[in-house]
């Protein structure tokens, strides 16, 4: 398996990458279009991360979520506090 250096030019732009997610998710929540819950495939959608990634952000409690019927329910608010709580302001050179 190849190994891959990241440099702070590929944490910068996976940084503004994020940025514009979330301020894609916030217009769309401010002009009423987002909805309050969403699915398990959703969230991953959003967030691009995989099943396992999800699993474990519920495993390890980061993420709240609800099961009705078999099916996880992801509150939107919730996902954003984390995102809120996670957000590095700044990335040392």
């Amino acid at each position: 398996m190849p190994t891959s250096i990241i440099t702070t030019d590929d944490l910068r732009d996976f940084k503004m990458e994020l940025l514009d997610d979330i301020k894609k998710i916030l217009t769309k929540q401010a002009s009423g279009t987002l909805k309050k819950y969403l699915k398990s495939s959703e969230v991953m959608e959003m967030l691009q991360i995989s099943p396992g990634t999800l699993q474990n952000l519920r495993i390890n409690g980061t993420l709240p979520f609800s099961k009705m019927g078999g099916i996880i329910y992801y509150d939107i608010a919730d996902i954003q506090k984390v995102m809120i709580k996670n957000r590095v302001e700044h990335i040392e050179e």
